[in-house]
């Protein structure tokens, strides 16, 4: 069982044991590709553990944007948060559907607004459900809170930082997406993009980073993940997915053994693959 953190990571025992805790805060973050056909919004109305707040990753997000669930601004966030009932002195634990999936992009979204009481939940609703524990389909009671913002930026990189640190090597930018869609071998599952990977980027799909059962592994096993896909540590990071979701995953995990030098590329392969002029990789890094 990893260990309880409470600013990475915590069991389904952990906040249990918090669950009556007047300052702990718990996010429903449960986000699906749209080829699921998934409503998370109605999934959390009839049911959720209790207390929880829903998270609504597509509209707490820079909607001015073309691409999909962009960063939000500070004002923003901020007024979602206070509209939550989430602020100062909060202990925040987030979770999602389908474990580490989308709550990671949450924890790593609170970070960057420079809020670090925020973990996790290990195994997310599928084993706090499995392990026959409390859930309710009740609204929470919101109490207004003033949440004090203090944007992180070295946490999140753009376009053209990311088309720099390919072209200098000196970041390591590394894919949280399946092999076959990193090697270009599947097309995009959103249309119009390029298939392949930025240039001199490594592949640890996010799903590597985990358990059978959902649950993240040991972080002694998460570092031997990143070495064996070939990923230089001593380098700082940068993490892509497919639309910023899933790179999150890949922040945690190196949080959680210790690397604190690494960034999300926010608009990842949406924004990299639909760019004729940037230049993509196939096969193996």
């Amino acid at each position: 069982m990893a260990q309880d953190d409470p600013r990475t990571l915590v069991s389904t025992e952990w906040l249990a044991a918090h669950l009556k805790d007047p300052d702990l805060r718990i996010i429903d973050a449960s986000w699906h590709m749209p080829a699921e056909n998934r409503d998370a919004k109605a999934e959390y109305d009839a049911e959720h553990i209790p207390g929880a707040r829903f998270f609504d990753i597509d509209e707490i997000a820079d909607l001015r944007s073309e691409l999909p669930h962009m960063v939000p601004p500070v004002e923003k966030f901020m007024s979602r948060m206070r509209a939550m009932g989430i602020g100062d002195g909060h202990q925040v634990v987030v979770y999602g559907a389908n474990g580490a999936f989308s709550a990671a992009r949450v924890w790593w979204l609170f970070k960057l607004m420079g809020q670090n009481d925020i973990a996790v939940l290990d195994g997310g609703l599928e084993k706090w459900k499995a392990e026959g524990r409390e859930i309710e389909d009740m609204p929470p009671v919101i109490r207004d809170r003033h949440m004090t913002v203090r944007r992180q930026n070295h946490l999140v990189k753009d376009v053209t930082q990311v088309s720099s640190a390919s072209k200098l090597g000196d970041y390591e930018i590394i894919d949280a997406r399946a092999g076959a869609r990193f090697r270009a071998e599947v097309d995009e599952p959103r249309e119009g993009l390029r298939a392949g990977h930025i240039p001199g980027s490594k592949n640890v799909p996010f799903a590597t980073l985990l358990e059978a059962d959902g649950t993240m592994k040991a972080p002694d096993a998460l570092k031997a993940v990143f070495e064996d896909a070939g990923v230089d540590l001593s380098k700082p990071a940068i993490t892509s997915c497919g639309s910023g979701v899933t790179a999150c995953v890949l922040a945690l995990a190196m949080e959680r053994f210790g690397k604190t030098d690494y960034a999300v590329y926010d608009g990842s392969w949406t924004e990299w693959g639909a760019f004729p002029t940037l230049p993509i990789a196939t096969g193996d890094a």
